[in-house]
């Protein structure tokens, strides 16, 4: 089994409508800097729409800085 790399890191996906959380994705940041922009369903609209990279945690289980 192959070793899991610092590269790639986990991502969650929010929704520019409706600003909810559900998707979540491995991304290697070398070769994709830029921020993921992906056409995934929204089950609270029931349509297709378009959910942009955040943090995982997004601030609330990390450790503060020092």
């Amino acid at each position: 089994m192959a070793k899991k790399s610092d590269k790639r890191k986990i991502v969650g996906l929010v929704s520019e409508e409706t600003g909810e959380r559900i998707y979540y994705t491995w991304k290697n940041f070398m070769n994709t800097p830029e921020k993921l922009r992906l056409r995934k369903y929204s089950k609270k609209l029931r349509k297709h729409v378009w959910f942009v990279e955040t943090k995982k945690n997004l601030g609330r289980n990390e450790a503060p800085k020092r």
